[in-house]
């Protein structure tokens, strides 16, 4: 099952016989004080940066959320997509929990992009499904309902169920849902990685949907999370997650390598080109002042 998500030129397809696909995660202010400064003051600047620095490192799809306390979110989300379309031509994901900033956003987004997200909660599925349907996008849907979120796999599974029946009651086709299992920290809880496997097992095996992950979520609370992180989402992409909301500068090339190793690189190519990418970007880093 392949969910086709375009930009201004650029297509992407997730799949699970496709390279991985990685969702560049930086353009969200939540824990992260710079960025929220910058939105606040209108410094369009310092996004550039950090869209042309996930672009660099391999991001195929960017996560736009613009979440800062007292900001008028629906104002900023089309200013934000605009400078973004004017540095790449990739697909966008739009992340809000708020319609009207989704409804914002979607209407200056290019091609057809991400919706995250919707969940199983009556009024999520309410208000976001028809906004994702009227504008022919592509959604993420979260494991959770109105009760929170499920304990087990099976209970996930049928919010996921949920989500999937209502969407093609309204016209979305099964095609244009990634199901995000999701990933909790196994720091207060250390079966809380396994869960979030095992769902995405039955997922595979009972819907045959891409499968997206909010990885790093499950290294929180612990020493040398970049190694959790990585260990985490190998299992995930193995098991059969197809895309991830992430910091490609941290884990990309273990998702290039996962890509090899699973027989999804013909000839290395695709590990090489980003090795020596990833080579050239840390020396020149390596090169600019502190």
């Amino acid at each position: 099952m392949h969910t086709v998500l375009k930009g201004t030129t650029k297509e992407v397809v997730v799949g699970i016989d496709r390279s991985f696909v990685m969702i560049g995660e930086k353009i969200n202010p939540t824990g992260r004080k710079k960025l929220a400064a910058a939105l606040t003051e209108g410094n369009l600047d310092y996004v550039r940066q950090l869209v042309e620095n996930q672009v660099a490192w391999g991001a195929q799809v960017l996560d736009i959320n613009v979440g800062v306390p007292g900001l008028d979110e629906v104002s900023i989300i089309p200013k934000i997509i605009e400078l973004v379309k004017s540095i790449s031509d990739i697909p966008l994901c739009l992340d809000s929990s708020n319609p009207a900033v989704l409804a914002a956003g979607l209407a200056v987004a290019p091609g057809k992009p991400l919706v995250n997200s919707v969940s199983g909660e009556e009024k999520r599925l309410e208000t976001v499904l028809p906004i994702v349907k009227d504008r022919g996008a592509a959604v993420i849907g979260l494991t959770m309902d109105d009760k929170g979120i499920p304990a087990t796999p099976e209970e996930r599974l049928a919010v996921a169920e949920k989500i999937i029946e209502c969407a093609a009651r309204i016209g979305i086709s099964i095609e244009d849902i990634i199901i995000d299992p999701l990933v909790l920290t196994v720091g207060s809880d250390s079966r809380a990685a396994m869960i979030t496997l095992q769902t995405v097992d039955l997922l595979r095996k009972n819907f045959g949907v891409n499968i997206n992950l909010g990885a790093s979520n499950v290294s929180f609370g612990l020493p040398e999370r970049p190694t959790v992180n990585a260990s985490f989402l190998t299992l995930a992409i193995q098991m059969g997650a197809t895309c991830s909301i992430t910091d490609p500068a941290k884990l990309g090339l273990t998702v290039r390598a996962t890509d090899l190793l699973l027989g999804r690189d013909d000839n290395s190519m695709g590990y090489l080109k980003y090795f020596r990418a990833a080579e050239k970007l840390r020396a020149l880093e390596a090169e600019k002042p502190a």
